[in-house]
């Protein structure tokens, strides 16, 4: 999965890990990437929750129109996950 507006590649942290004058760079580069991974989680997590909600009260109001808008913005969020 990639995160919103960031991409980390395996190339970047190695290079940031073999730089010997400061080996800080690379804990602080593994620090960023594991809470970019982390916030996008969560809020994918809320995300779901979310639209399920939305989901359970158009069935609730027998409102197809939105039903149909919901469902297929959680399909469009489940087949975007890593």
């Amino acid at each position: 999965m990639r995160s919103l507006d960031k991409y980390y590649s395996y190339t970047d942290f190695l290079k940031a890990l073999g730089r010997t004058d400061n080996t800080n760079n690379a804990e602080k580069l593994l620090d960023t990437i594991y809470l970019d991974l982390f916030l996008n989680h969560v809020h994918r997590a809320q995300t779901e929750e979310y639209l399920l909600a939305c989901i359970d009260s158009a069935l609730d109001e027998r409102n197809e129109a939105a039903f149909n808008k919901y469902v297929k913005e959680l399909e469009k969020l489940q087949t975007t996950a890593g």
